[in-house]
């Protein structure tokens, strides 16, 4: 039986927690509102008081926590209580600069870290769905990839540049994030019209979103800005009609996104193809 910690146990912390102590795991948690914790006392777990508490004599600690001060914090209540060789397993969703710093800091004091955010719900952790992205050293990834992939379908390791898997999450995120707003805008324009919600859905069987996202994003990763297959031009023209349709429906994303379309006119990009709207964001 493995002697593993939990810090943080919200919403997808508890479920980590679930699926650990259902695969046999020995689980300690903590978290800064000891209530959050409490009921997993019931299915199993020990609750600790404090984070040192809770790590001292675990083989594996995981963290998912909510940024970057509150991991640093936490991991220094953990000074002195971490055995030699336990692993810090970090989940939390962090800015990638500050987890370099840390990496590097937490190496020289002789403490086993890696960054492992995830693209995983709770309903996916109890299943052992979803993916865990990981950057460090990679013998320390060597010794938790079983555990790791006892805990996610798809365990993906970046290499040991400590913040690469956070600028991945991040990058994931954006992309999550976006369309949310784009599909909220979609129905802004349904609903200026006076088209039911569920009737506008019908959009999504029109499209194949691997192909587009995939095509788009590889001209724009590969700087591809001509010849156009939807001219800047005249899809500025029809991202004004959204506009103009949605009324004084609230609008996520389109707004910017007209913004940049106007620069990029005005710069003279208006013929080329709208994944010139990327133009300065890649390298």
């Amino acid at each position: 039986m493995t002697h593993i910690a939990y810090l943080g146990t919200g919403l997808l912390g508890s479920a980590f927690v679930e699926a650990a102590l259902g695969r046999g795991d020995a689980v300690t948690v903590w978290n800064r509102t000891r209530a959050k914790a409490e009921p997993l006392a019931a299915k199993g777990a020990t609750v600790a008081a404090t984070p040192a508490d809770a790590v001292r004599g675990a083989a594996r600690v995981h963290l998912v926590l909510t940024d970057d001060a509150v991991v640093n914090d936490v991991i220094a209540q953990c000074a002195g209580a971490l055995a030699a060789d336990a692993i810090i397993v970090d989940h939390s969703t962090t800015q990638p600069v500050l987890t370099a710093e840390r990496a590097a800091r937490l190496a020289k004091a002789g403490v086993r870290y890696l960054h492992a955010p995830v693209f995983i719900g709770p309903a996916m952790a109890r299943q052992a769905l979803g993916s865990i992205l990981v950057a460090g050293p990679e013998a320390l990834f060597e010794q938790v990839k079983p555990a790791l992939e006892q805990q996610a379908a798809k365990v993906v390791y970046f290499g040991e540049r400590a913040d690469l898997a956070a600028v991945f999450k991040l990058c994931g995120n954006g992309l999550l994030i976006g369309v949310a707003g784009a599909v909220a805008d979609m129905y802004a324009i349904a609903k200026g019209a006076g088209v039911p919600s569920a009737e506008a859905s019908k959009i999504f069987e029109f499209f194949n979103f691997n192909v587009v996202v995939g095509g788009r994003g590889g001209a724009m990763a590969a700087g591809k800005f001509t010849p156009p297959s939807f001219e800047l031009t005249m899809a500025r023209k029809d991202v004004r009609l959204m506009l103009e349709t949605a009324g004084a429906a609230p609008m996520s994303t389109l707004p910017g996104i007209a913004a940049r379309m106007d620069a990029l006119i005005a710069a003279g990009h208006g013929a080329d193809e709208l994944a010139v709207i990327a133009r300065d964001s890649v390298a």
